[in-house]
Formats: structure tokens, C-alpha cells, sequence
């Protein structure tokens, strides 16, 4: 259950009356990886699989779906065990971040413990695009995406209190969208569908309700989106990784006007 109905008062000018309301349901779900406990993320209970699934990509852990042996959702545990193929070197120095910094709240991205080991991924791998070879789109395709996830994101318009995220092609076709209290988790969720799914990142575009934090970007960067847009304004460390990697960051994309942060040319006007 991740959501539920409350008696409020309301107050509309000078009216009071008595409603009911829709409110979400925060959950501390574990994920155990190969029998260790790795994190305990405060969250919907719900995508609890993709969620899983795009979290270990995106600190590093795993590159590809095939890297998970097995996946079980225990929605009662508030639990999700994941056995990884042998093949995978579930590095020790991941299990010895500390137990603060092993709860991922909903008011942050990623404590800096998990940000080390997603920056040490992308060192051993290089993550840079070609911006040459880049596809370019046109701008109605951006203001698109994000009027389809608005409309895609029910549950932000049955309560008001979570984020989305979603991806598409580079025609605008909408590939998967997510819910969840936090941004980072939105994001995961969408890029542990498509793991899951067998899908490619490659010429995908990444949506978001929420800041463009460095936090958000490094996710995007680990996945190769190379276009990352959002109703939100970004910040300047969400700026910077976006301009080192080659990523198009865009930013309050709303009303028929966008601001691009870096690398503008992929968009046509």
C-alpha cells in the first residue's frame, strides 16, 4: 500500500469545510544483495523491481540485466533480495559505507559514499559522448515529452506530493514513466525498467519533474542519455557534470519556453 485517505479541513477564502483527501505512504524498503544488506531506501512501495534494478546500475554494481541472477519481491518485509551471477566482483568496500549514509531519504539524491562509487564507475569506463555523431531534434519534440509525462504522472495529480520521471525515443515516443516520493528514485525506476526490459540507453531522452542536481545528471551520465529535461531548474553542479559529459541539460520546459544549460545544439529550433 503506498497511499491512503485522510480527513483534512479545508479552507477555501473565507469557507471551511471538512474533505477527503489523498495522501502518499513513505516505506524504508531494504535492498539485500546476495545476502548483504546494501541500502534501505525510504520510498514508494511500488516499481520495487526496476527501482532495485536502476539503483545497483546506477552506483555501479551492475551493467546489464544479465548481471542479476535473481530478483524477489517481499512487499511485506518491505524487502528486495537480489542474487547477482558469480561473474560479478560485489566489491567489500560498498558494504563498508557507513550506516547513515546507507538510508537514502527522500530529501536527497545520493549520499556521498554511493556518489564516490558512481564517479569511480564512470572513470573505469570513460562515459563521454561524441557530440558530433549526436542526433539532433527539434524543440517541439522536448516540449512533447514533457507534456506526456505531466499527463503520464497520476498519481502527482491525484495527491501533489511525489516526482515522475520518464524516457523516450528520440521521435518522442514515451518508452516508460515512473512515480515516487524522491526524484533519484523516479529516475531509477525508469532506467531499471528499461534494463529490465532488455532496451538500450542509446538516443534516449530522460524526463524529470524535479531539480537538475548533480545527483540526477550522474545518473543519466551512467546510463549515456545524452538529452536530460525537466520542468525544474537545474543547479550548478547538475550544470557542470552535464557540460563535462555532453550532456543537453534543459531546464523549466514549460509554457513554450525552455532554457538550455550545455551543448544547445542538439536542439533545432
Amino acid at each position: 500500500m503506498f497511499q491512503r485517505k485522510v480527513n483534512i479541513t479545508k479552507i477555501r477564502k473565507d469557507q471551511r469545510s471538512e474533505e477527503i483527501d489523498v495522501v502518499l505512504i513513505e516505506s524504508p524498503i531494504d535492498i539485500i544483495v546476495n545476502s548483504e544488506p546494501l541500502v534501505n531506501i525510504i520510498c514508494l512501495n511500488k516499481d520495487l523491481k526496476e527501482l532495485a534494478t536502476g539503483f545497483l546500475y546506477s552506483i555501479g554494481i551492475i551493467n546489464c540485466i544479465e548481471d542479476i541472477k535473481a530478483i524477489k519481491i517481499a512487499n511485506m518485509e518491505e524487502r528486495v533480495y537480489i542474487d547477482l551471477v558469480e561473474t560479478i566482483n560485489f566489491s567489500s568496500k560498498i558494504l563498508d559505507v557507513n550506516p547513515v549514509s546507507r538510508v537514502i531519504d527522500t530529501t536527497c539524491g545520493i549520499p556521498s559514499p554511493w556518489r564516490n562509487l558512481i564517479k569511480e564507475k564512470l572513470k573505469e569506463t570513460k562515459a563521454t559522448f561524441d557530440l558530433k555523431k549526436q542526433e539532433k531534434i527539434s524543440q517541439e519534440v522536448i516540449f512533447s515529452t514533457i507534456i506526456k509525462m505531466q499527463q503520464e504522472t497520476k498519481l502527482f495529480r491525484e495527491t501533489g506530493g511525489c516526482h515522475g520521471a520518464a524516457i523516450f525515443d528520440m521521435k518522442g515516443n514515451l518508452l516508460t514513466v515512473k512515480e515516487d516520493i524522491g526524484r533519484h528514485n523516479a529516475i531509477d525506476k525508469v532506467i531499471g525498467y528499461l534494463l529490465l526490459k532488455g532496451e538500450s540507453f542509446e538516443n534516449k531522452i530522460l524526463t524529470s519533474t524535479g531539480r537538475l542536481t548533480g545527483d540526477s545528471v550522474l545518473k543519466a551520465v551512467r546510463a549515456q542519455i545524452p538529452i536530460v529535461a525537466s520542468l525544474s531548474a537545474a543547479v550548478e553542479s547538475g550544470i557542470r557534470l552535464a557540460f563535462s559529459y555532453g550532456i543537453t541539460l534543459i531546464g523549466f520546459v514549460r509554457g513554450g519556453t525552455m532554457n538550455i544549460y550545455t551543448h544547445p545544439k542538439r536542439i533545432k529550433i
